[in-house]
């Protein structure tokens, strides 16, 4: 039935997707939108952003003055066709309080009363609501008005304000205002706006067109100058990008690296940065200088106090073993005792040499550059560790053509006994250790890997750290030194190689040149090794030793 509501559906109204109850619905102009918008403008290039600014900036200028001008302009415009037109209405007060000239249409005004008006100009009398006589002046005579506009004439009030009417599509927009002349009648008098509007809208293309020519050429002209004077600032930033690639990390760095005298002006934003740059790198450089010479200091007195052991720990050794040997009879104690001092002293020996041996790397040492079968060292390296651990289950893959490569022969023999060595300390017996070589590209790849308990995930980072150990009560009841890792990371790395290690099952990557590159690469104890591709990045040299909580021998 018509007029009867419509029936609403029980219960409360779904809310839109996306909302709780009382929640309002998300809007796509809301902060979050605009939090999003700043983020990409604020992700945008210095230059790009400075450019825009200088664009937009131009852009509300031009607007501003165009708004402004079409304002006043039609103001102006507007109070002249409004002076006009009340002129026109008291000429036409005056026509109407005179006297009738006769003529030959009874009741109509004679044409050279309207000489003197404006074409275009609209007359009409209004009595009663209604148009009893309208007239249109066009140049040379009076005509009639269109049909449909005397219901518009009729509309306008008689209180002298000029006001805009549609007189149809004939005649147009017209500007009226009514005046009374007595006994209920209204005079209404207007002139065309048309060429008002024509006017406004000619003057509005013309700042568009001004507006942006005046973006454009200021856009072009703000890019070069943003870009020119951003120049300083590129330097600075160039400044710093090589010194982020400089080798910081060891050796004697010179850091020699300035930004230029010429973009040091301390009155402008960017002088003040590059000064401020330019001290910072002055202090790194000293602080880099004094590093570097603790670190010669520290690394001249483990070699020195290294070489220095060696006499005494040999004589210590020789003695114990003459004693023991010399067929005195010695108590069981006692000579338990003389076994223990030679075991250690043997033990101390191996460490002396270890500390030695990386002192030597550290400083930068050239090492032989000789060919090497590293199959055959491979091979003479598992042998031997039959030898050793024979409750082991060794394995070895070569490849069928020998791998050759240049460097030092016994380092790299050093090199491989130590990573099988490593594996047959800290793995239980009847763990299989396979050593795998094999050619890739222009370099050498060597694998040692075993099926033991594998490294504990926190020591993994840190393995090729030196005297790094998984018990912190720093046992030595498997015999490591805790330095056969970091050995190995030291020799390789000055066979500008990589190594790397993965757990579990433990592998050992080691990736060697063929052919080197000259020059020393040797890498000092506060650096880490670089990674072979496809392992587990470590954080520096260190030794998978001493016995790990849980799994005996391994660290």
């Amino acid at each position: 039935m018509i007029g009867d509501p419509a029936p609403r559906p029980a219960g409360p109204a779904p809310h839109p997707a996306g909302t709780a109850a009382g929640d309002p619905p998300a809007h796509p102009g809301g902060p979050a939108h605009g939090g999003r918008r700043w983020a990409r403008f604020a992700s945008w290039s210095l230059r790009s952003r400075l450019t825009a600014m200088v664009v937009v900036l131009i852009a509300v200028v031009c607007v501003a003055a165009g708004v402004a001008t079409e304002v006043a302009l039609r103001s102006f415009l507007f109070a002249q066709l409004d002076g006009q037109v009340e002129q026109a209405a008291q000429h036409s007060v005056a026509l109407q309080r005179g006297p009738q000239p006769p003529g030959p249409e009874p009741g109509r005004r004679a044409p050279q009363r309207f000489l003197g008006l404006p074409a275009g100009t609209v007359l009409a009398t209004v009595e009663g609501g209604t148009v009893t006589d309208g007239q249109l002046v066009e140049s040379h005579s009076v005509g009639t008005l269109p049909t449909g506009a005397g219901e518009q004439l009729a509309q306008v009030a008689d209180d002298g304000r000029p006001r805009s009417v549609d007189l149809g599509a004939e005649l147009g927009t017209y500007r009226l205002v009514g005046l009374p002349v007595g006994d209920g009648e209204t005079v209404v008098a207007g002139l065309p706006q048309g060429s008002v509007d024509d006017t406004l809208l000619r003057v509005a293309l013309i700042e568009l067109l001004i507006a942006s020519a005046a973006v454009l050429v200021g856009g072009t002209v703000g890019a070069l100058v943003v870009r020119h004077s951003l120049r300083p600032l590129r330097r600075v930033a160039a400044t710093a990008s090589q010194v982020a690639e400089l080798p910081l990390e060891r050796g004697e760095v010179a850091l020699s690296v300035r930004v230029p005298d010429a973009d040091l002006h301390p009155a402008t934003e960017v002088g003040q940065v590059a000064g401020a740059l330019n001290r910072m790198l002055r202090h790194v450089a000293n602080a880099l200088s004094v590093r570097h010479a603790s670190e010669q200091r520290v690394r001249r007195f483990v070699a020195d106090a290294s070489h220095e052991l060696r006499t005494p720990l040999a004589a210590i050794r020789g003695y114990a073993e003459l004693t023991r040997r010399g067929g005195h009879d010695l108590p069981p104690d006692v000579r338990h005792a003389m076994e223990r001092v030679e075991s250690e002293s043997a033990r101390m020996s191996t460490l002396v040499d270890d500390l030695l041996l990386l002192a030597r790397l550290d400083s930068g040492r050239p090492l032989a550059h000789d060919e090497v079968d590293l199959s055959r060292l491979v091979a003479d390296a598992v042998s031997d560790a039959h030898v050793a651990g024979p409750r082991h289950h060794w394995q070895l893959d070569l490849p069928a053509e020998p791998v050759l490569l240049v460097g030092d022969g016994a380092r790299l023999h050093q090199v491989v006994v130590n990573l099988l060595a490593n594996a047959r300390t800290h793995t239980p017996p009847g763990t299989t250790v396979t050593a795998r070589l094999r050619a890739d590209r222009a370099s050498a790849v060597l694998s040692v890997r075993d099926d033991g308990p594998g490294i504990a995930p926190e020591l993994l980072p840190r393995v090729f750290e030196r005297f790094a150990r998984g018990d912190s009560s720093r046992s030595r009841s498997a015999g490591s030194t805790g330095l056969g890792l970091a050995i190995v990371a030291a020799v390789v790395a000055a066979h500008h190689g990589t190594v790397g290690v993965t757990s579990p099952p433990t592998t050992v990557t080691v990736r060697l040149p063929t052919t080197p590159p000259p020059g020393p690469a040797a890498v000092p104890p506060s650096a880490p090794p670089a990674v072979a591709p496809g392992t587990t990045p470590p954080a520096g040299p260190a030794n998978r030793s001493g016995p790990r909580p849980g799994r005996p021998g391994r660290p």
